[in-house]
């Protein structure tokens, strides 16, 4: 694949900018949480998302079920298998999301690895999603310099590509990502993979304010952050926080989709005021 240098995109302020400039101007930060689409069940997660956004959520990160997800801890994991067990496909996700902008407006970014998308194919995969209203792709396995084409088709439909930092990333490679990303940072809190942790690392202030050197666009932090405390915590530097494995654990745990929407938002309204105190 040719490399990717610097982004060509033009496009005009989509929502993600739009709702980080809005965020900016009102001293407020991000809430975005990650639900894998499919688990239970699509009905479940279209009113998931609904419920969200009731919730207090500003952005929705909507995980593409994989087989393989290597950068995933096993509770995504246990999800996506729950999500293909019942048939989950990208393109039910992208009719998904279309069923979703019927009535809601809010910023959606789909979570995926390469592979599924590929094999749907790359122009293909762009133009749907753009018909169905994504506004943003994050493809934990493809780094920048494989990222040409991918980035191509999704410029051409106007939706942002977002890339991934990790606290091992040295200058250069944040260089890169703040040349070629656009939407937001998504800047990975720990190494490993995702689910919630007791005890976030001290370092996240330090990585966020190095990441700030090398680029002008939010930075949202996930991976491992599951309480209001700590969604509270890093919202003191980042511009936005991304809480998964804590929100999978309850819809898992939790029997009768009414308990669910009612369970997942009350522990998202706390995630919001935890948010909102940073």
């Amino acid at each position: 694949m040719a490399k990717v240098e610097k982004s060509t995109n033009t496009k005009k302020p989509g929502r993600l900018t739009t709702l980080f400039n809005r965020l900016k101007s009102r001293k407020r930060h991000a809430l975005i949480p990650f639900i894998s689409a499919g688990d239970p069940d699509m009905a479940t997660t279209k009113e998931l998302i609904y419920t969200l956004e009731k919730s207090g959520a500003d952005i929705i990160e909507l995980g593409i079920p994989f087989s393989d997800p290597m950068a995933d801890g096993p509770t995504i994991q246990a999800s996506y298998e729950r999500a293909l067990k019942k048939g989950a496909t990208p393109g039910g996700v992208l009719k998904l999301v279309r069923n979703v902008r019927r009535h809601s407006e809010i910023p959606i970014v789909l979570f995926g690895y390469y592979n599924p998308i590929l094999a749907y194919g790359l122009e293909r995969f762009a133009k749907n999603a753009h018909a169905s209203g994504v506004d943003g792709v994050l493809v934990v396995d493809l780094p920048p310099e494989e990222a040409a084409d991918l980035k191509a088709a999704l410029n051409a439909v106007g939706i942002d590509l977002i890339f991934l930092l990790t606290p091992t990333s040295d200058s250069s490679r944040m260089d890169r990502v703040a040349r070629v990303g656009s939407g937001f940072i998504y800047f990975v809190s720990l190494t490993g993979v995702t689910g919630a942790r007791v005890k976030l690392s001290n370092k996240i202030p330090s990585y966020v304010t190095k990441a700030r050197r090398h680029t002008g666009l939010p930075v949202g932090v996930g991976f491992g952050i599951s309480t209001p405390a700590q969604a509270a915590e890093v919202c003191k530097t980042a511009d936005g926080v991304v809480v998964g494995s804590a929100i999978i654990n309850i819809i898992a745990n939790t029997r009768g989709k009414k308990r669910v929407l009612s369970e997942v938002g009350k522990f998202v309204s706390k995630l919001k005021e935890g948010v909102d105190r940073a």
